[in-house]
């Protein structure tokens, strides 16, 4: 089964990877960011990686058809020394978080050299605000994803689909459209999983056009706990899940996905109410 939505598959592992990458996943994620997120983020039950160079040559080494992304560290002076480094390894791809100016963008670029496509991690609302400035840089093969945990931490939401609820990714998205620029934003769980289902994510990433999404920890459960051949056969299944449900929304017509936001909408600020207020209790 087809699909316009394409996946990634966060692991440090070469073996995992190639599992994913049989699975039909389209892009593995290595994650080498460190500098700030345990002081961002330790609060929360989210992914933290402490992945390596060594990391990225096993899985170059490993991989024959998926693309490798490596997220390497938010722009400082030796952002230039981790792009050179990771592309060396054998990244495909090199992402770039938590910036805040057009400036940063540029230094990262200029890094970059045009080895590897990029893909830039919207993920503070200065970023997300200034998106027309630095989106003409990008060439056709970069991209934009934006990033819905440090976006909801920096805006002071209270659960990290609310950017979404709150129409936040709507004039994005329209840009990104409007320009060119694949784009996906968040992660997605399982179908039937979530305390916001996986079914009405998909509905708004058909909505708003997005390309790409990240793929959350319970798929990295499914290739872990069995042998390669059963955890590429699980996996499997449950992309064909998500294609499967991906496509019910591709053929519907526009008014129910408006239902569907209306609906996700809805829910999210209901969860997000009920944080807010066991955060109170707690304090």
């Amino acid at each position: 089964m087809t699909s316009a939505l394409k996946h990634m598959f966060i692991t440090a592992s070469a073996d995992v990877a190639c599992q994913a990458e049989a699975a039909g996943i389209a892009r593995i994620f290595v994650d080498m960011e460190t500098r700030g997120k345990a002081e961002r983020q330790g609060h929360l039950d989210t992914h933290k990686a402490r992945h390596t160079l060594d990391d990225v040559r096993r899985i170059a080494s490993a991989l024959t058809t998926a693309e490798l992304m490596v997220r390497i560290n938010p722009p400082a002076p030796q952002t230039p020394s981790e792009a050179r480094q990771a592309i060396e390894a054998g990244a495909d791809r090199l992402m770039l978080p938590m910036f805040t100016h057009l400036d940063e963008v540029q230094h990262f670029l200029d890094a970059v050299d045009e080895l590897v496509p990029v893909t830039l991690l919207v993920e503070t609302p200065q970023a997300l605000t200034r998106l027309p400035s630095y989106l003409p840089l990008l060439g056709p093969r970069d991209q934009i994803h934006i990033g819905l945990n440090d976006l909801s931490l920096a805006s002071g939401l209270d659960f990290l689909f609310e950017p979404l609820a709150g129409g936040m990714l709507e004039t994005p998205a329209a840009l990104c459209r409007e320009a060119g620029v694949a784009f996906g934003f968040g992660g997605i769980g399982a179908v039937g999983k979530g305390e916001i289902p996986a079914e009405s994510i998909l509905g708004e990433h058909v909505r708003l056009g997005s390309e790409w999404v990240i793929l959350s920890r319970a798929f990295r459960e499914v290739v872990t706990q069995e042998d390669p051949a059963t955890g590429t056969a699980r996996l499997r299944r449950e992309l064909e899940r998500l294609r499967a449900t991906e496509q019910q929304f591709r053929t519907a017509p526009p008014e129910a996905l408006l239902e569907n936001r209306d609906q996700v909408r809805s829910r999210i600020f209901r969860l997000a109410a009920r944080m807010h207020n066991r955060s109170r209790a707690c304090a």
